[in-house]
């Protein structure tokens, strides 16, 4: 059986990729996925990467007006994975963007992700909070979310869920909740661990590559 999935237009890879994981994941062995993306480099470099980390084979490809045709197919065991700790300190919508990317496209490749939200940032982990520019640009944010939604790019909230069903493990600071008026029942889920500084060192400790934002 193929099934079919049409992305083109979207142009953040790690949202191409979810969509196409998503898919092969309800798919029986065997059957064939084909995507359509954009003709673009950086996309096309991305797929194949995240293809070989998992063990998707690509059965062919081909260009046509513009788009790219995959068919792709799971298969095999994936490599060993790995582990990443990142910290996220900001909460301005351009400051967000690069580190859950980051943290997505890891827990896509089979990493076991450890994000830790502390002073502004923790925001981002309740409800309600709605990234804004910074700035001169902040009057602009409304313009911003919408280009980056067409783009692929999904809310905070959105990407924290999908970080968190691809296992990630959430830390939030808890003087930094005080100091930013966010309550432990204010939290997006109840598992989320309130500690500090020592608790997330622990972490990094254990882990394979750290990034700090």
């Amino acid at each position: 059986m193929t099934e079919r999935l049409d992305l083109r237009g979207k142009t953040i890879t790690t949202h191409i990729v979810g969509r196409a994981a998503d898919v092969l994941d309800r798919m029986a062995d065997g059957d064939v996925l084909e995507l359509r993306t954009d003709d673009a480099e950086f996309i096309d470099h991305d797929l194949r990467v995240w293809c070989r980390s998992n063990g998707t084979e690509i059965l062919s490809s081909g260009c046509a007006e513009g788009a790219v045709r995959y068919r792709l197919r799971r298969h095999g065991t994936a490599p060993p994975g790995f582990s990443l700790a990142l910290v996220i300190s900001q909460d301005g919508l351009e400051q967000l963007l690069s580190p859950l990317g980051f943290a997505l496209a890891a827990a896509l490749e089979g990493a076991q992700v450890s994000l830790y939200f502390q002073g502004p940032a923790v925001r981002a982990l309740t409800p309600r909070f709605r990234p804004r520019l910074h700035g001169l640009s902040r009057p602009f944010t409304v313009f911003a979310r919408r280009g980056l939604e067409r783009a692929g790019h999904a809310s905070p909230q959105e990407k924290i869920a999908q970080l968190r069903r691809l296992g990630a493990r959430l830390y939030a600071c808890g003087p930094s909740m005080q100091r930013f008026g966010v309550d432990r029942e204010g939290l997006l889920y109840d598992d989320i661990v309130v500690a500090e500084y020592l608790t997330f060192m622990d972490v990094l400790r254990r882990s394979d590559i750290h990034l700090y934002t």
